[in-house]
């Protein structure tokens, strides 16, 4: 399974990041091993949530883990078949695997 979690940082000792769509990075693991650490191009521009939810579903992402996600951008996810999870933020990312 492929996880997509929100990043404040490049690795497992980084914050998970509040906002989906605004994440700075997302750090994608086959199970509980980091595969690749992907800088959110679409950080600061209009519509992020949806082209992050394209972004992910190009990266094969099953399920993606954040603080918060956005109604388009939660919508976007749902038709990608991409689940999602919400969990509560001040936990860095080694703590959510």
């Amino acid at each position: 399974m492929r996880t997509a979690i929100a990043s404040m940082g490049k690795d497992e000792d980084a914050q998970m990041c509040e906002i989906a769509g605004r994440a700075p990075f997302y750090l994608i693991f086959d199970g509980k091993k980091l595969i690749k650490a992907i800088k959110n191009p679409f950080q600061f521009g209009g519509g992020a949530g949806l082209s992050v939810a394209k972004m992910l579903e190009n990266e094969k992402v099953n399920l993606i883990i954040a603080g918060h996600i956005g109604p388009h951008m939660k919508n976007s996810l749902k038709s990608a078949g991409i689940e999602i999870k919400i969990v509560e933020l001040g936990k860095k990312i080694k703590e959510l695997l």
